[in-house]
């Protein structure tokens, strides 16, 4: 698992620990289900979920964290019992020793995910000796390993500096990064400072996928608040789907985008309905397995992962509602 400086830690604890504040006398019949996500674009069907009083249960939490290392260091330490991940953040969990299964799948990056680059740059052969920002404990790193590969580069033909969400977007903005590998909404917030898409996820269908990851035991101490939490998800993302418009204007200010940009940047993602999850999820023969198991080995071959995992049982399609809400 990812080494986080202890000031950092001591931040997200309190951030943690503050988002609980008045439920520690609170007596439930169930125990606390908190749940990690972060800003990517894709996980929006969830605060829409929230926002439209979907997730009532007292024993369920969503709490909102700046980048996919803050989820992870949140699983590891044991202060929530599920995250929005990709299935690369995944796959580094469950190789640090943490028993989590996939119970959904939000979507696969079309776009979505992005090397954003100064006006010079034109071609990734130009990154090479570049200063580039990457989340290197999240999906970042794969994006940019394949970035690299796919232009004949080397990991240390460009200059990595360890940077995620604002911060990304205040080195750009002092000159302190040449490009930034990054996702919705801040692409489209880098785009507003004058960077460009470089290359993007589309020219790597099937690698980035987002899953929601719960820990083993707390599906099996809380699996009535799951299901739950999955009725309220594609409730919700059934209204996503078809008032796109509203759902635009009341989610775009929480991203720091507006409408518009809104509506463009989910454009990037393919959402997974329930007939995709199914499919993907299907205890037999589930179709995510195969999906994963190619990511794990680019992982593998990028030095992202120290093996290819043996993937049985660990995709739990039970706690999908029987009911869809599309149109």
């Amino acid at each position: 698992m990812p080494v986080l400086h202890p000031d950092r830690r001591q931040l997200l604890a309190s951030a943690l620990g503050l988002s609980l504040v008045g439920l520690g006398a609170c007596e439930r019949a169930e125990p606390l289900v908190r749940v990690a996500t972060n800003p990517w674009v894709g996980y929006t069907g969830l605060l829409l979920a929230r926002e439209l009083g979907h997730f009532n249960n007292p024993s369920l939490r969503l709490l909102e964290l700046t980048t996919a290392s803050d989820s992870l260091l949140a699983l590891a330490s044991d202060q929530v019992e599920a995250a929005t991940l990709t299935l690369d953040e995944w796959l580094v969990a469950r190789e640090g020793q943490l028993d989590l299964r996939v119970i959904m799948v939000f979507d696969e990056s079309a776009g979505a995910d992005v090397v954003m680059a100064r006006p010079g740059i034109t071609r990734v052969e130009q990154l090479r000796g570049q200063r580039v920002a990457v989340e290197e404990t999240a999906t970042g790193a794969l994006l940019l390993s394949r970035t690299l590969d796919a232009a004949g580069l080397r990991p240390d033909d460009v200059i990595k500096l360890p940077l995620a969400g604002a911060a990304q977007l205040a080195a750009y903005a002092s000159g302190a990064v040449d490009a930034v590998v990054c996702f919705e909404p801040y692409a489209s917030q880098l785009a507003r400072q004058g960077a460009h898409r470089l290359i993007d996820s589309r020219r790597f269908p099937g690698v980035i996928m987002d899953v929601l990851a719960v820990r083993a035991s707390a599906l099996a101490a809380s699996p009535e608040v799951f299901k739950q939490l999955l009725v309220g998800y594609f409730q919700a993302l059934g209204v996503l789907q078809n008032s796109a418009a509203q759902s635009a204007a009341l989610m775009a200010p929480a991203q720091g985008i507006s409408a518009l940009e809104f509506t463009a940047a989910l454009k990037g993602v393919h959402l997974m309905n329930l007939d995709d999850n199914r499919r993907l999820l299907d205890a037999a023969a589930p179709g995510l397995r195969p999906m994963a198991q190619s990511v794990a080995t680019l992982m593998q071959r990028s030095g992202l992962l120290k093996q290819v995992p043996v993937l049985d049982g660990v995709m739990d399609g039970r706690f999908l509602p029987a009911t869809d809400w599309r149109a």
